[in-house]
């Protein structure tokens, strides 16, 4: 993809379009792919919350047959109140919410990892937007999954920064 002409910047982009009307996955790599040896593996965005069973699959299944590891990114954010506290958050209570989201996320890979047992998995929770998250990861990583769900807006945004700037192949994969 051309980064300068056809690099999706918004819902009426031709590649947001492409990606929101697929119904299969669609994996898009840009023109001036960075190579590197330090790149390895399959990099997925997980809602651990709803998980998506599409983009689990997705992932997994690419990297078992690129015999790779998979980095399992779910990205979480501190109670909405906790901003307006006068200390912040403490220590204790930031690190019980982040047990929570680990726990979490091994739920939602706990199937998949049965269901392959050959993939080494690594388990990452962010205190992070999806879309930083998975751009901060995106800079190790072959390939990105990310799903397609109407129903979580942090991930479309997710998809389309991916899109927009990413220096390795992304896999958009509809739920």
């Amino acid at each position: 993809m051309s980064r300068e002409e056809d690099a999706p910047s918004g819902s009426g982009s031709p590649w947001a379009m492409l990606v929101g009307a697929a119904h299969c996955p669609v994996v898009l790599v840009p023109d001036h792919l960075a190579a590197s040896r330090h790149r390895t593996g399959v990099t997925l965005g997980v809602d651990a919350r709803a998980p998506s069973g599409a983009s689990l699959g997705f992932a997994f299944q690419s990297a078992r047959l690129r015999g790779v590891r998979l980095h399992a990114v779910h990205a979480w954010a501190l109670p909405a109140g906790a901003a307006y506290r006068p200390f912040g958050v403490p220590e204790s209570e930031r690190a019980a919410c982040e047990d929570h989201e680990v726990q979490l996320l091994c739920d939602a890979l706990r199937p998949w990892c049965e269901k392959f047992p050959g993939v080494h998995v690594l388990a990452d929770v962010r205190l992070f937007r999806p879309a930083e998250a998975l751009l901060h990861c995106s800079e190790r990583a072959e390939l990105v999954v990310v799903p397609r769900d109407s129903r979580t807006a942090g991930w479309e945004v997710a998809a389309r920064a991916l899109l927009r700037r990413a220096t390795c192949a992304v896999a958009v994969v509809p739920s």
